[in-house]
């Protein structure tokens, strides 16, 4: 954790400054010019468009500003009231071997640990990407969102929480693409509680000493795969077998990147 800076930012901030800051960190990381980050912040109302998103989804194009993200993901919204975390961590970095399906599960986990601390029950749905409730009167409702990309190993964008925002903002689009479920927040599911309260029950467990296993199998079928040899990657370096590969289509259904069809050498612990 103490190679890890934590930094909060009161005043709401610009996302379009958000994203060029977030880069300039991101190559400094890889470069070994500074530390890994982990960013919190609140957004003026804002919607963005991951890579996945489809132009129907956004009911009300003329609402709120809309960012074009290289993120995974499709349209979300964010907005005063919702802690958002940009989380940038070197996946190759000293001790760590790269698992973006294992980094993504604990930005989830780090979600439900936190509103667990408040009494709420949240968990995974297959199918549905982020972090949801059971609404007293809506039934399953989501509460928190992902969206990763990463760069030479690097990550950033990261996740976000509803605590107290105007959940009518989210009428403007289709969130992530989901239509047939609610958006909740911790006050909406009657937690009077504050953005500092919210900061400070708990840092992510699975950051401290954090050593990433590299999975020695598929990352769809979880077939063995040779500990050297070729593999099948995205671009973000997910690997897979051949036979899955050619049952994909041209984006990995871990991350959205694009998939390479041609044969490359897994990344090894030497590498």
């Amino acid at each position: 954790m103490d190679s890890v800076e934590w930094k909060t930012t009161d005043e709401l901030v610009d996302y379009a400054s958000a994203v060029s800051a977030m880069e300039a960190r991101v190559a400094a990381i890889r470069a070994g010019a500074a530390r890994e980050l982990a960013w919190l912040v609140e957004h003026p109302p804002l919607y963005t468009r991951g890579t996945s998103a489809d132009t129907s989804e956004l009911v009300e194009p003329a609402r709120f500003p809309v960012h074009e993200t290289g993120r995974g993901g499709r349209y979300t919204y964010h907005g005063p009231g919702q802690r958002v975390a940009y989380v940038m961590l070197n996946l190759r970095g000293t001790g760590r071997q790269p698992d973006l399906r294992r980094f993504v599960r604990d930005l989830e986990d780090w979600l439900i640990d936190t509103v667990a601390d408040f009494g709420i029950t949240a968990f995974r749905r297959d199918g549905r990407i982020g972090v949801w409730v059971e609404h007293p009167s809506r039934g399953e409702a989501k509460i928190g969102a992902l969206g990763v990309r990463v760069r030479h190993w690097v990550t950033y964008h990261g996740v976000s929480l509803n605590i107290e925002p105007d959940l009518a903002h989210y009428g403007g689009i289709v969130p992530c693409g989901i239509p047939d479920y609610a958006v909740t927040s911790l006050v909406d599911l009657g937690l009077p509680v504050t953005m500092a309260e919210v900061d400070a029950r708990r840092y992510p467990r699975s950051w401290s000493g954090m050593t990433l296993e590299m999975r020695p199998t598929c990352e769809r079928c979880e077939a063995a795969l040779p500990a050297m040899g070729e593999a099948y990657i995205c671009s973000y370096e997910c690997t897979f077998c051949a036979s899955c590969t050619h049952a994909m289509k041209a984006t990995c259904p871990n991350c959205g990147g694009e998939l390479m069809r041609r044969p490359r050498r897994r990344p090894t612990p030497a590498d």
